[in-house]
């Protein structure tokens, strides 16, 4: 019998374009407008400019672009920092089984190999819907998810990145099976990064892990091998997270005829996904009832244990930075009863001192529901109840928030998120330019026509 990574990636190396629906060609370049829309929004950001003036002190050969800073970096580098860009405001893409994923985050293991291999759109969007594809179906093969034990969702996007980047590079299907076993034995990732205080790493777990991938896959072109059977072999994945179980066909179950990337949620906030449910009841309740900010007594948040555990302990409460605040149910509430809104401008440092938002922090409680525990993570459901100082009160239950499948965001505004992120980066001509050609990504010939309209 072949070995899952061997099937893994006989599907990566087969995968024409001509193969794929419509709707999910679509939902591929979908995902890359807001992908480099949220990239482009986190270039002032202080994690990202670390980054990458790390990247340009290591130096190296000039191989693949870096989104919104126009200069050139080695592939695995560019990998990393175009991934880091994505993902650093917490505004990308959103996929929740099992386990939770953003397979955004592994576009650019197909768009910086990508670039250096001179593909064009027609691979890069096959590559987009490889990454989607695996990410995917590895959310839903552990019951429960590898989460519950304590380890994040970068331990499998390790075993995607370098399948992506292997098929960008061309690489034959014994190196991409040992591309799988070079880069999925050597980068587990600890939950502590998502646990707590947050700290840059919350962002940075994933980029590292598609940043592998790539290594990963370039190391196997020049004849490094890895163990063959990562997942299922002795001290293999299943062996090692034994502590679930695995549902190996999960991962093959309509591979290549049943395309999920349609299934993927887009996000409407820049925040963690188990908050979203909640910021929507609480925005249509203020507006709804035309509630007065300041006349709010209390706010009471039903959710599952998990948003309890991971988003209102105590550290949640009083958020001091960027990190932990777009990780805190309480203080997105606040800001939605505030301000009728939650952009990415509410987590820059001086919006954490808003004077009403500090105000209301203390009336929020945050309890878990063993009925909403009950129907996660299929339905992810949050009831908001909300006590004036008059004595009135509002309750509203969500099961979907905006951008769910369920509820998607229309392209009209899917462009305007990807305005409101890139507009001070680049200047409306380009934004134009850059909008177009993504949703028209495969009529390129050579994608790094592509690539230069990433930069000013």
């Amino acid at each position: 019998m072949e070995s899952i990574s061997r099937r893994m990636a006989h599907f990566a190396r087969s995968l024409r374009f001509e193969a794929i629906p419509d709707p999910a060609v679509s939902a591929a370049k979908r995902f890359l407008l807001d992908s480099v829309g949220c990239a482009l929004g986190a270039l002032k950001l202080p994690d990202v400019q670390a980054a990458y003036r790390y990247v340009q002190q290591l130096g190296g050969t000039k191989q693949a672009s870096i989104i919104g800073y126009g200069g050139q970096t080695n592939v695995p580098n560019a990998a990393l920092m175009n991934s880091l860009l994505i993902r650093a405001m917490d505004y990308n893409d959103i996929y929740w089984k099992e386990d939770p994923s953003h397979p955004s985050d592994v576009i650019p293991a197909a768009l910086a190999p990508g670039e250096y291999r001179r593909v064009d759109g027609k691979e890069l969007i096959v590559g987009i819907v490889i990454a989607y594809e695996l990410v995917m179906r590895l959310c839903a093969a552990a019951h429960p998810g590898i989460r519950e034990f304590g380890w994040h969702h970068a331990s499998l996007t390790q075993f995607v990145s370098p399948l992506v980047a292997g098929r960008m590079l061309g690489l034959c299907e014994n190196e991409m099976v040992a591309a799988v076993g070079i880069s999925g034995s050597s980068h587990f990732t600890l939950g502590a990064v998502v646990a707590g205080h947050l700290t840059n790493m919350k962002n940075a777990a994933d980029p590292l892990a598609t940043e592998a991938g790539v290594r990963a896959a370039m190391l196997a072109a020049m004849g490094y091998t890895g163990p063959m059977e990562v997942f299922e072999g002795k001290e293999g994945l299943f062996r090692v997270l034994s502590g679930t179980t695995w549902d190996q066909e999960a991962l093959f179950d309509g591979l290549g005829e049943k395309f999920l990337i349609t299934k993927c949620s887009l996000k409407a906030f820049p925040t963690e996904v188990l908050t979203h449910q909640p910021i929507t009841a609480t925005l249509e309740l203020m507006q709804e009832n035309r509630i007065n900010p300041s006349k709010v007594k209390e706010v009471l948040v039903e959710t599952t244990t998990r948003g309890v555990d991971i988003l209102s302990d105590p550290s949640k409460h009083h958020p001091t930075t960027k990190e932990t605040a777009d990780q805190s149910l309480p203080y997105c509430i606040a800001v939605a009863i505030a301000k009728g809104e939650v952009l990415p401008s509410d987590f820059e440092e001086k919006a954490l001192r808003h004077p009403l938002v500090l105000e209301l922090l203390p009336k929020i409680k945050v309890v878990a529901n063993p009925e909403i525990d009950a129907l996660f993570p299929k339905v992810k459901r949050a009831i908001v109840t909300i006590t004036s100082d008059d004595g009135q009160i509002h309750r509203n239950q969500e099961d979907f928030a905006k951008g769910e499948p369920e509820r998607p965001l229309s392209d009209e505004e899917l462009v305007g998120k990807f305005r409101e992120n890139a507009r001070a980066a680049l200047g409306e001509p380009q934004l134009k330019k850059l909008i177009h050609s993504t949703l028209t990504v495969e009529e390129f010939t050579d994608i790094r026509q592509y690539v230069s309209l990433l930069s000013r």
